[in-house]
């Protein structure tokens, strides 16, 4: 019977997808959906589905984020988007180095499997961003929904951004605290039919997401 570990999956209307993402699920792996204001029945979905949910009131990517990583029950926690563009498959591949000593974070690199998969602006933002954190050390090549960690650690970077900014101040801090990160190369899919993006759905979208990274750049000192 493998080590169970909590995947935390944040979650605004998701209905469409969260049937999918959760059978998809590895062996082991359980799923904490964390509905930040859904007005689609997702909850009720998840639950049929054998989630367990969790509701965050306060809306915001980070402040979903950080309150599953809060209820989650294992050494090692995963978070995933809930919209069907990743394969849950991919999921111990990246956990592997954590469960090992290899690394601290694990962090998945998208790679597109077909075209519009990863919208221009959406994938122009990210590049901008990722090359700011590379002249910070830390060498990546996405800002990516999809990693690995120990919960109690992550749990003690203090990570503060409870918007888009979260997964970009996690990583700030984490290279700061000096973690070993591993980036691995993983398939990303168009969403789920039926659901949309809050980020790389339009352009408004991907500039929120690039503001709210934009005050973490200048704002969380990542200096060790």
């Amino acid at each position: 019977m493998p080590t169970p570990i909590d995947v935390v999956l944040p979650c605004i209307d998701e209905a469409a997808a969260l049937p999918g993402v959760l059978r998809a699920l590895p062996p082991g792996y359980r799923a904490i959906v964390v509905d930040n204001g859904s007005r689609d029945g997702s909850p009720e979905v998840a639950a049929r589905h054998g989630a367990r949910v969790v509701r965050e009131p306060r809306r915001g990517y980070g402040a979903a984020v950080h309150t599953g990583i809060e209820a989650a029950e294992t050494d090692l926690v995963c978070v995933l988007d809930a919209d069907g563009s990743f394969d849950p498959a991919a999921l111990p591949a990246l956990a592997d180095p954590v469960a090992t000593g290899v690394a601290e974070l694990a962090v998945g690199r998208r790679r597109p499997i077909r075209p519009g998969a990863w919208p221009w602006h959406a994938r122009a933002g990210t590049a901008l961003v990722a090359a700011l954190l590379r002249q910070r050390g830390v060498p990546l090549r996405d800002i990516s929904p999809i990693r690995v960690a120990h919960r109690q650690r992550l749990l003690d970077l203090g990570v503060a951004d409870r918007a888009f900014g979260y997964p970009l101040e996690l990583l700030i801090r984490a290279a700061a605290a000096g973690w070993r990160i591993v980036e691995l190369d993983v398939a990303y899919a168009p969403r789920a039919a039926g659901t949309r993006s809050k980020v790389s759905g339009s352009v408004r979208g991907t500039l929120r997401a690039t503001r709210d990274f934009a005050t973490v750049l200048r704002t969380v000192d990542g200096r060790r």
